[in-house]
């Protein structure tokens, strides 16, 4: 039976078993990352009728692959998903595989189309496209992993990125016409489009994640 929830014994296991895996991972794949996946997940599974406890738990493991090699991190997350046999408590081996898929599918570099609607539903769930959020989680990320960089090696670094993955020319994609995210897209594609508004924002941005770390 389609309920407008998933299972409760379904989500105390991912809360007691699954969510405190993010605790490790880096700020933009946290655990306030992962539930924000998880929310949008079931709302946009309300609205295209999809099963809830898949759309759930898809969203739950997305991300487990980071514990490896980033690059790779969609098809990890998978096989973690996949080789999880307590997951059979509550899904078919057709769902199952159903389930992988999505979650390999759900990353914004893709050059084909999610398999199905679930891939499609987390890959849609997972693009936080809110200007200020990307914003936030670029520089985030750039302090992280090139240390090395000043702020005007951080600020070419965050251009680069936004040019490659959000710009019109960018390789994001989204599968679920009329989201949200359509509309915040094309606010952050002005942004980029004009650098000498979008420097104002990454300054202030910069300046509260550096006044962080003190």
């Amino acid at each position: 039976m389609m309920t407008n929830n998933p299972s409760l014994d379904l989500v105390e296991f991912v809360e007691t078993q699954i969510l405190p895996q993010y605790a490790a991972f880096d700020k933009a794949h946290n655990m306030e990352h992962v539930t924000r996946v998880i929310r949008r997940s079931l709302d946009l599974a309300r609205k295209t009728g999809a099963d809830m406890n898949m759309a759930y738990t898809i969203a739950a493991y997305h991300d487990l692959g980071l514990s490896g090699p980033r690059a790779i991190h969609h098809l990890t997350s998978g096989k973690i998903l996949i080789a999880d046999a307590r997951l059979k408590r509550w899904f078919s081996a057709d769902q199952l595989q159903l389930m992988r898929e999505a979650v390999e599918d759900h990353r914004a570099s893709a050059s084909r189309a999610p398999r199905s609607i679930y891939g499609k539903i987390v890959a849609e769930a997972d693009r936080d496209i809110e200007p200020e959020t990307v914003i936030r989680r670029t520089i985030q990320y750039g302090l992280a992993n090139y240390p090395q960089l000043d702020v005007e090696g951080h600020w070419q670094r965050f251009m680069q990125h936004m040019d490659e993955k959000y710009s019109v020319n960018g390789y994001i994609r989204l599968w679920i016409q009329g989201s949200e995210n359509e509309r915040k897209l094309n606010e952050l594609r002005q942004l980029i489009a004009e650098p000498t508004k979008m420097r104002p924002v990454f300054d202030r941005l910069w300046a509260e994640e550096m006044a962080s770390r003190d």
